[in-house]
């Protein structure tokens, strides 16, 4: 089992910078890649960013390049999902997610968090 814990969501105007931190417990987070998905109202889950358990690579939805970044501190057992120039469309509650896939991470992830809500104001 991995327990996942998100925090660092909030309300920012258009424009503003967040930054969610996902703390994961239970089994060797190490050998996990992680995720983000996001839900807006009236929405489907969709994925955002995704990070492989060394960080060599990460992945993104062409909506999000340029402005988020995934990044991981496997001593710390976190993951985080900077997220700088936010529009309202991005106002969604987030999810940290986590398998020993990166293809299945991307998709159906095995562990999900409970979620951080993220507001933007225009």
């Amino acid at each position: 089992q991995v327990q996942l814990v998100e925090s660092g969501g909030g309300l920012v105007q258009a424009g503003g910078s967040l930054r969610l931190s996902c703390a994961a417990s239970g089994r060797t987070f190490s050998r996990f890649a992680m995720g983000w998905f996001r839900q807006a109202p009236g929405k489907e889950r969709e994925f955002v960013a995704a990070i492989t358990w060394s960080g060599a690579n990460t992945y993104y939805t062409d909506s999000v390049k340029g402005r988020f970044t995934i990044s991981r501190d496997n001593a710390k057992n976190t993951v985080y999902l900077q997220m700088n120039s936010l529009n309202p469309e991005d106002t969604a509650v987030y999810y940290c997610a986590a398998d020993q896939s990166i293809v299945v991470v991307r998709s159906r992830p095995g562990y999900w968090g409970q979620g951080t809500q993220v507001t933007v104001s225009s």
